[in-house]
């Protein structure tokens, strides 16, 4: 397993280097203009370039690769779902939903700054991130698809659907399969849309595209699954947050509700899925295969 995880590292450093510089480059465009509220900006660049697995905008590249692409044309598309991904991070942490302090290591936004702010920078991320694939994807109709594709999975039948669901149900009884779909949508929905703008940028075709986007909803549900896993038995330290919150609020998780061994177990059987949905892919989908292994077996 160390060496499944060293390769991925190894690709993923391939790419993270211009994910960063890119997201910084986007956060000084906000702090030239002469028409930015620096407070505003100060937030945004704090939580947009906070330390992070960036794992939505390696996918997006690396479903640019595995399709052919050019990794370096869908860099813009990368960005904006990281915008987005940050956004939802930053209100979900309100006082008025998770009502959480501690965000990869550091205070959260509203903590940091001020509720009004936090509040205030995850709402400008949102139109910044289809700003930034507006301007910057070619041609226009694949920056039309990126568009409409990022639009769905952020807006009320996916991400923004899953956190009120997840809000409505996460102190109640629920079963198995509430919980797969509110994840589906909460966690699934920008894991996949990932993998689909890659697909698209790449020029994929239909099929292929489909097949991405299954590998996405099982590896976003791998992905809560091990969330669930590791606020019950992770470090603060090494993860960043707050752990053992959910449990002790009695809130809706994978090993609240089918135990510790069983979510193990349907993490694996997740990643796996996930893997069989790009088999058609062939050898190509090599870092895609070991990403999957990586999220069950992650620790922070």
């Amino acid at each position: 397993m160390t060496t499944t995880l060293a390769k991925f590292s190894i690709e993923a450093d391939q790419y993270l280097v211009q994910i960063e510089d890119a997201l910084d480059r986007y956060c000084q465009s906000l702090e030239l203009s002469h028409n930015g509220s620096p407070s505003l900006n100060q937030a945004i660049r704090y939580c947009l370039t906070a330390p992070g697995k960036r794992i939505r905008p390696l996918l997006v590249l690396t479903a640019t690769q595995v399709c052919g692409g050019i990794p370096a044309a869908a860099l813009p598309a990368a960005c904006a779902v990281e915008m987005i991904h940050n956004y939802s991070l930053i209100h979900d942490d309100l006082p008025a939903m998770d009502d959480d302090d501690l965000r990869r290591g550091r205070p959260t936004c509203h903590i940091q700054f001020d509720e009004a702010t936090a509040i205030l920078a995850g709402d400008a991320l949102i139109p910044f991130a289809f700003e930034v694939i507006a301007n910057e994807i070619q041609p226009a109709d694949t920056a039309l698809a990126c568009v409409l594709a990022l639009a769905k999975a952020a807006g009320p039948l996916n991400l923004v659907g899953g956190q009120a669901d997840d809000l409505q149900h996460q102190f109640s009884q629920g079963d198995s399969t509430m919980l797969e779909r509110i994840h589906h949508r909460k966690t699934g929905a920008l894991l996949s849309v990932s993998l689909e703008l890659g697909a698209i940028i790449a020029g994929a075709d239909s099929s292929v595209r489909e097949n991405l986007v299954k590998y996405g909803k099982n590896l976003g549900l791998a992905f809560q699954i091990t969330d669930d896993l590791l606020d019950l038995r992770g470090s603060e330290n090494t993860i960043g947050k707050r752990t053992g919150k959910d449990f002790d609020r009695g809130k809706l998780t994978y090993p609240g509700l089918i135990g510790e061994s069983a979510s193990l177990k349907r993490a694996s059987e997740m990643a796996e899925s996930a893997i069989s949905a790009i088999s058609s892919l062939g050898t190509a989908a090599a870092p895609l295969e070991r990403l999957a292994r990586f999220i069950v077996t992650r620790t922070h």
